[in-house]
């Protein structure tokens, strides 16, 4: 299909009035030359899913898909990709072809490289981040299917990996017990109630919320620069202080900075905003989606190349990420 012509995408989800998406999309389609291409956001709820992915004709080009869609969509097309083929978690949809929906999950990618873009950006800056490679401990705050992905990203970061998944129902934590399973060599996994969290988080290298926006605020306001006494795992009402340097990635990008970010940040942690895993995953999504159009097959994109940063210009397209970067700031 020409390069110029007309495509429509979407980002569907509920709600979906607040999402960025397409922002992110609409200036990537700019730099790459897709004048006649356009991204919308549909609200759509999982029984309305099946008969809007039947009906859309070949004008369309693939579709962005968040809360509560990422799952249910897994009956409706063929998994492409590694991490939706394991987790059965998709939030890309590529409409090309005869072959029926193609499903991707960028997800995983887009938060490994917002703790990676992070991470670099620490050590060429202020100072050094905790070593990643190695021995990991890891916090993850949530259940879900965004936790879910999260889990398969930081399984990425090192060899001796500890997870602890904190939630309000941690009996809740199935799927990502069973992907830890799988792994038995390299990760040991416990969950914990989302109240009884505070002792794990204070000695993580790393802590990723996946909670919706101000869920964590109670949590947040826990956290202080300096520690009155030791936080032991009863004593879950002393003050929290994170370690020197150790990353959190909250996912939600409204408001920002989160509390529980900017709570961070002033006890000396590392915070990255949800927009950062955002952009991240949103590249994929513009690789996968754009793929035919440009003379390629999505299910042979190779992206994010393995074994670079993704700021030296290897793993990601360095013009189109600070393109869609720009565009992101300037409309939060």
């Amino acid at each position: 299909m020409p390069i110029d012509e007309n495509r429509r995408c979407a980002v569907l989800g509920k709600p979906i009035g607040h999402s960025l998406s397409p922002v992110l999309h609409q200036a990537a389609y700019r730099v790459l030359g897709l004048s006649g291409w356009r991204y919308d956001r549909i609200e759509m709820d999982e029984d309305g899913l099946p008969a809007f992915l039947s009906t859309r004709d070949d004008g369309w080009a693939g579709l962005s898909l968040t809360m509560p869609l990422k799952r249910t969509v897994m009956a409706l097309g063929t998994p492409c990709d590694r991490w939706s083929r394991e987790l059965r978690v998709a939030n890309t949809v590529v409409l090309e072809g005869d072959d029926g929906p193609l499903l991707f999950n960028t997800d995983v990618d887009g938060i490994r490289l917002a703790l990676s873009h992070a991470s670099h950006a620490r050590e060429q800056g202020r100072g050094s981040v905790p070593p990643v490679g190695d021995r990991l401990d890891a916090v993850i705050l949530g259940n879900g299917n965004t936790a879910l992905s999260a889990l398969a990203a930081v399984s990425m970061m090192a060899r001796d990996l500890h997870v602890v998944v904190a939630a309000r129902h941690p009996e809740s934590s199935t799927t990502l017990r069973d992907f830890a399973r799988r792994r038995p060599d390299r990760m040991t996994l416990e969950t914990t109630v989302l109240d009884g969290s505070l002792r794990c988080i204070a000695e993580a290298d790393i802590v990723i919320s996946t909670l919706p926006a101000h869920a964590a605020d109670p949590l947040a306001r826990r956290i202080t620069p300096e520690t009155t006494g030791d936080v032991t795992a009863q004593d879950e009402t002393a003050p929290l202080t994170p370690k020197r340097g150790a990353m959190l990635l909250d996912v939600a990008y409204d408001p920002h900075p989160s509390l529980l970010g900017h709570r961070w940040s002033q006890a000396g942690g590392l915070s990255i905003g949800g927009e950062e895993m955002l952009l991240y995953q949103a590249i994929g999504q513009v690789h996968l989606m754009t793929a035919t159009s440009r003379g390629g097959d999505p299910r042979t994109v190779s992206w994010p190349r393995e074994g670079f940063s993704p700021t030296d210009g290897h793993e990601v397209d360095v013009v189109l990420e600070n393109a869609m970067r720009t565009s992101l700031w300037e409309a939060m």
